[in-house]
């Protein structure tokens, strides 16, 4: 998954995978949390929004529940599905 650098707030870099609607939000500690079932709309408006700080706190962090993971554990997820099918 791609992440955006942003800065607002404690928000550090917003990423989303639009096939596994997975949102991934990095904070200004280094913590990670993952939201899923976020729809491409909400991601848009984040991305997109002057007040990204903001949208987060009114509309992610109340309307989802998120999961803190470890930017390593994130990373790990984003490798390449091709990897598996040659690995010996």
């Amino acid at each position: 998954m791609e992440m955006k650098r942003i800065s607002s707030g404690k928000l550090r870099a917003v990423g989303y995978s639009l096939r596994e609607r997975i949102l991934r939000v990095e904070l200004d500690d280094g913590s990670v949390i993952e939201y899923s079932g976020v729809g491409d709309e909400v991601w848009r408006r984040l991305s997109a929004s002057g007040s990204a700080w903001s949208y987060y706190r009114d509309t992610i962090e109340e309307e989802y529940s998120g999961r803190r993971t470890t930017a390593s554990a994130s990373s790990q997820k984003t490798s390449n599905p091709l990897d598996e099918l040659f690995k010996k």
